[in-house]
């Protein structure tokens, strides 16, 4: 069976008219995706606002001091990387915030096979999603009285490489 075409989406914060845009579209995403999402991670070190960021600036640094201030594991190897609860809408709105805050941000698929969106270097943010995913997400935005960015509704699906030929 083939699988799905994917169609990448750009979504940097200042390609919309406000920040506050981009994290709307990232909250229905995250709605809407559930039933294809694994692991919500981020790598809190370095978290910084984003000059885009307009609303809720002194709610989201105070969530970036509280995790600065958390104590470091001395003497042990630690991941940095930290995970979100999708089910909890406060982790859900905290997550997508401080995506936009980190140095990488991560939504993955079952088993971490499959990136459905990334945020890296705070500036660079892509969605991946297969068309059955991406229509269920647009129609989530519309319905939620959002627009879907002109050209995201353009952007056509590519098949992906066949599993042998990837990373070649």
């Amino acid at each position: 069976m083939a699988e799905e075409a994917v169609t990448t989406l750009r979504a940097e914060l200042g390609r919309f008219g406000r920040g506050e845009e981009g994290f709307a579209l990232l909250e229905v995403f995250l709605e809407v995706g559930r039933p294809w999402l694994g692991p919500v991670v981020l790598d809190p070190v370095g978290l910084r606002l984003p000059d885009e960021m307009t609303d809720d600036r002194a709610l989201v640094q105070g969530l970036i001091e509280e995790i600065e201030a958390e104590p470091a594991v001395k003497g042990l190897f630690r991941s940095t990387e930290r995970e979100y609860d999708m089910t909890d809408p406060q982790a859900r709105w905290d997550y997508v915030r401080l995506a936009h805050c980190a140095n990488l941000a991560t939504v993955w698929g079952e088993g971490r096979r499959t990136t459905y969106f990334e945020v890296s270097g705070r500036v660079r943010a892509t969605y991946w999603l297969p068309e059955s995913l991406k229509v269920a997400f647009f129609d989530a935005i519309q319905a939620k009285g959002w627009a879907v960015p002109a050209d995201w509704l353009t952007a056509v699906g590519k098949q992906p490489k066949p599993w042998w030929k990837r990373g070649s």
